[in-house]
């Protein structure tokens, strides 16, 4: 069987066709020939977070407030690729902190993880940078980031556990230091 010329593309979607070729597909046939600007599309889209500007984004959504206590956000959900086979993973993270005379817009917090979540990625490290971001923009007591997710690598190839969850977690300021306000976290991320 002779095999069709590709024609030359450029970028992501170029590439795409080229890998299509590559596993034996025709980038050409009617399902595929707008594949390789859908990749395209998608990738760039599921990467936002390398263009994205936290400080734009909370755009001085900071606050003066008399409250001292907990703050927590949680069951944010987030979806991101592992940076190991460029396949999804997904799942909820909860966001704590301990104001030290500012709160930060609520919405604010689940963008933060999407910044993250939105890059190539490893849980372990997006975990840490939700956190030490949180913690350079406001300043706070103490922050606490829980991550729980699913990987496809896991669930689809290598040892296909479709039923494993990773759970990730970074304790900054009081959360590290007081193993109160730690419990005190963990448990009210699990009262669901």
């Amino acid at each position: 069987m002779e095999t069709m010329p590709l024609p030359k593309g450029s970028g992501i979607a170029g590439s795409v066709r080229e890998i299509l070729a590559g596993i034996g597909e025709d980038p050409d046939r009617e399902g595929l020939e707008r594949t390789p600007e859908r990749v395209e599309k998608a990738l760039k889209f599921l990467t936002g977070g390398y263009t994205a500007n936290v400080a734009q984004l909370v755009n001085g959504a900071l606050f003066s407030v008399d409250y001292d206590e907990m703050v927590i956000v949680k069951d944010i959900e987030f979806f991101s690729m592992c940076e190991h086979h460029m396949l999804p993973f997904y799942g909820k993270a909860h966001v704590a902190y301990i104001p030290n005379g500012k709160v930060i817009g609520l919405s604010k917090i689940p963008r933060i993880v999407d910044v993250f979540a939105r890059r190539l990625q490893v849980q372990e490290r997006m975990t840490q940078e939700i956190a030490g971001t949180l913690m350079d923009i406001l300043k706070p007591k103490g922050v606490a980031v829980a991550c729980e997710a699913q990987h496809f690598c896991m669930m689809m190839r290598g040892v296909e556990k479709q039923h494993s969850a990773t759970v990730t977690s970074a304790m900054l300021g009081e959360f590290r230091d007081r193993k109160e306000t730690r419990d005190e976290f963990l448990s009210l991320i699990r009262g669901r």
